[in-house]
């Protein structure tokens, strides 16, 4: 396989995730969209970095970055979502903006 290959797969997950971000009223898609994004980024960065400058070690630093801000998204967005649960009994984005004081 080569890097255009990788860069496919990427954007389509990229394409998939930001679908999912736009049309989605539910605030779980909403999120599984943003991991999507997360993850086709963190391919675009492993895949530049097997095919053009495999003895350099920032890619995959970034990759490991990118991983950890993704598990505090999920963590953050999950805490939010239970809180939009608890208050309204829905998960829908649109209600989210009454969370306020």
């Amino acid at each position: 396989m080569g890097l255009t290959n990788y860069l496919i797969v990427s954007a389509l997950l990229f394409a998939i995730g930001t679908y999912g971000v736009i049309t989605r009223r539910n605030a779980i898609a909403v999120l599984m969209g943003i991991e999507l994004m997360l993850n086709a980024a963190n391919i675009n960065f492993l895949a530049f970095w097997r095919f053009l400058h495999p003895a350099s070690m920032e890619p995959q630093v970034f990759v490991l970055v990118g991983l950890t801000v993704a598990a505090a998204d999920a963590a953050i967005g999950l805490a939010v979502v239970l809180n939009l649960y608890r208050e309204f009994g829905a998960v829908e984005v649109d209600r989210a903006d009454t969370l306020k004081g």
